[in-house]
């Protein structure tokens, strides 16, 4: 039940080339800033928006082949979709919602109706089957969708940012839920979301989409260890920098970074936010890494709280809230910044 993917999707001016698989059982996210293609690929694999090169295959099927013009329709992909806004029928009961692709297969009624009564008691909702989507709550109704998408056993499913919709209560409390049911799943699932939070409990692997092509694929561990843009860093909640390293450390823009035995040449630099050390006045010690900054915000996080510098290298650090306090720093804006050069990873850029 293997998903590939490897296409090129074109929506006007914006392409989409990318690659993606996902193995039985297992839950790929497809993250990246706004923009990036992220629904655009998995409508793709869905049959929802013509390829204009490449090929989608799903269970040894193959659905499409821009070259020979194969183009399987979604009805006929055997793949579950989950909307953004769950897109359940409001005049139909919840029972009718899930039983709906069945008998639109040609399944009896009565066979629909048991069939889809069970996913929903395995979805924890069977209690709702009598009701409409206006009276579910957003949990309640999320949880349809997905047993509507699975009634009919795809080979693969698709979510498409699942919890989007809920409140800030109602998603801690379906996340885990959600968490729970895809544990139980084995058909290859593609997530998009933009939660790196949601990625980091659903998903097995991450594959990160910037302006329309991967950057980088991987566990949450691998990206955490070795981000490879901006944006992935700030997914895993690190600072990174690219620049050239040399005799004299790692040159990046205006500034040098000092790291021990950096590997020569075009590098990326990680610097974890917890290393990162804010200082009053100009601090006297063993750190390598000094240079003057700005507090550009301060962000609570539980009981600690991120600083953002900006200077010469912006950074974040992530200090206690007693720092925070003694430092002043609501009403200090200027700061000193320390990092110590053992704290630095450098790897090839």
């Amino acid at each position: 039940m293997m998903l590939e993917a490897d296409v090129v999707v074109r929506r006007g001016e914006f392409v989409v080339s990318a690659a993606v698989t996902a193995a039985p059982g297992e839950v790929v996210a497809v993250v990246g800033p706004n923009g990036a293609g992220k629904t655009t690929l998995l409508r793709a694999v869905a049959g929802l928006s013509p390829i204009e090169q490449g090929t989608v295959r799903s269970a040894g099927r193959l659905l499409d082949d821009a070259a020979s013009g194969l183009h399987v329709p979604p009805d006929a992909r055997r793949i579950g979709m989950v909307f953004q806004d769950y897109a359940l029928f409001p005049h139909l009961s919840a029972l009718e919602n899930v039983a709906f692709p069945l008998r639109a297969s040609g399944t009896s009624a009565a066979s629909a109706r048991r069939r889809a009564l069970a996913w929903l008691d395995r979805t924890g909702v069977a209690h709702r089957s009598g009701s409409r989507p206006r009276d579910l709550s957003g949990g309640e109704a999320q949880r349809v969708a997905l047993a509507r998408a699975l009634v009919h056993e795809p080979d693969l499913l698709l979510l498409d940012e699942p919890l989007a919709a809920l409140d800030v209560e109602s998603r801690h409390r379906v996340r885990h839920d959600l968490a729970a049911h895809l544990a139980t799943l084995r058909v290859p699932c593609l997530l998009v979301t933009h939660d790196p939070l949601e990625a980091a409990l659903l998903a097995d692997r991450l594959v990160v989409l910037e302006h329309g092509a991967v950057v980088q694929a991987g566990s949450l561990a691998e990206l955490t260890r070795r981000p490879r843009s901006v944006w992935a860093a700030r997914l895993v909640g690190t600072n990174l920098y690219r620049g050239t390293a040399g005799p004299g450390g790692i040159t990046v823009g205006a500034a040098t970074l000092a790291a021990i035995d950096p590997p020569q040449g075009p590098v990326f630099a990680t610097v974890p936010p917890h290393a990162v050390t804010i200082h009053a006045t100009r601090p006297e010690g063993s750190a390598r890494n000094v240079w003057p900054g700005e507090v550009a915000a301060v962000e609570p996080l539980g009981s600690r709280v991120r600083v953002s510098v900006d200077g010469l290298l912006p950074i974040v650090a992530e200090i206690t809230s007693d720092s925070l306090e003694r430092l002043d720093l609501l009403v200090r804006p200027r700061v000193w910044v320390s990092v110590k050069a053992t704290e630095v990873e450098v790897y090839p850029a």
